[in-house]
């Protein structure tokens, strides 16, 4: 079980250390928001960070549910009754 974790660990930290720059709009968006900028306007600087921001508050609920969920209905303290004899599968 400990190296389960540790491999999905790994894979998470690998996932997240190399993926590349992110641009999460349409290309209106992408357009707008660079010929704002190229014109000095500052209003369509953040606009990116602002996509962004959208699209990870679901993903941020999902994951506090699911933290919340897991901390109240995990059992403490169960004690398997399993036996030191080795046994065989076949």
């Amino acid at each position: 079980m400990k190296k389960k974790a540790i491999f999905i660990l790994f894979v998470l930290v690998f996932t997240f250390a190399v993926c590349p720059n992110v641009n999460a709009q349409c290309s209106m968006c992408t357009i707008n928001a660079e010929q704002g900028v190229k014109n000095g306007n500052t209003q369509t600087a953040g606009l990116n960070t602002g996509v962004l921001y959208l699209l990870s508050v679901p993903y941020l609920m999902a994951v506090i549910v699911g933290v919340v969920w897991y901390k109240k209905y995990r059992k403490k303290n169960v004690h398997l009754n399993m036996k030191k004899e080795p046994f065989n599968l076949n």
